[in-house]
């Protein structure tokens, strides 16, 4: 989440708790930053589908993707690996149809293809939990809510390039930076959040792949 420099560090919602500014006064993005975004995560498919969306929302904004969610899970039986791993070319042209989704044919293709590299990646590391975990920063750097938001670290650069290695696509350096925030790989939550110490406390419990 990288806010523009004409915006509020935190926004004062209606039920006075201070928020991250990004989420403003929309009730479905409140939901998703009061109830999910920052929480750790550890299991395979809901990491796989965020890394999906995470590739979608590319050129658009997070709220479009966040508002056609219920329509990608249609489309892609949920995001489980295995199924979406044989999807062919048939469903792809019959997924483009889809209104309520992105019909965005390289981003299909690709989510598709990385089901393929996400069942290797599985194989090799024992899950992709452990594998992502691998790259939560050594020390948490806390935002200053004086500052822009990072679009990327060196550490979601990483990632980037190591899946990029095993043939992953739509998993740019900025792409894996949202993922590892919304993983809870990080907390970038503003500390004026109320979120904040919420995150930091499922944090200190979450065993590490």
């Amino acid at each position: 989440m990288s806010p523009k420099k004409d915006l509020p560090d935190y926004t004062a919602g209606s039920d006075g708790r201070q928020r991250c500014w990004w989420c403003g006064d929309d009730e479905q993005y409140i939901e998703y930053h009061d109830r999910e975004w920052g929480k750790p995560v550890a299991d395979d498919q809901q990491l796989y589908e965020k890394m999906c969306l995470e590739g979608f929302q590319a050129g658009l904004s997070w709220i479009t993707i966040l508002r056609k969610r219920a329509a990608f899970r249609s489309a892609f039986g949920s995001f489980k690996i295995e199924s979406v791993a044989k999807f062919s070319s048939t469903r792809v042209d019959k997924m483009l149809l889809d209104e309520k989704i992105v019909r965005h044919r390289g981003k299909i293709e690709s989510a598709i293809n990385n089901a393929q590299r996400a069942l290797a990646l599985r194989k090799e590391f024992g899950s992709l939990a452990h594998f992502f975990w691998q790259f939560e920063p050594a020390k948490p750097k806390y935002l200053d809510h004086r500052k822009e938001m990072k679009a990327y670290r060196p550490e979601s650069t990483a990632l980037s390039k190591e899946l990029k290695k095993r043939g992953w696509s739509f998993v740019g350096p900025t792409t894996c930076y949202s993922l590892m925030q919304a993983m809870g790989m990080v907390n970038d939550h503003l500390r004026e959040c109320h979120r904040w110490k919420v995150i930091e406390q499922l944090r200190s419990e979450f065993i590490r792949p």
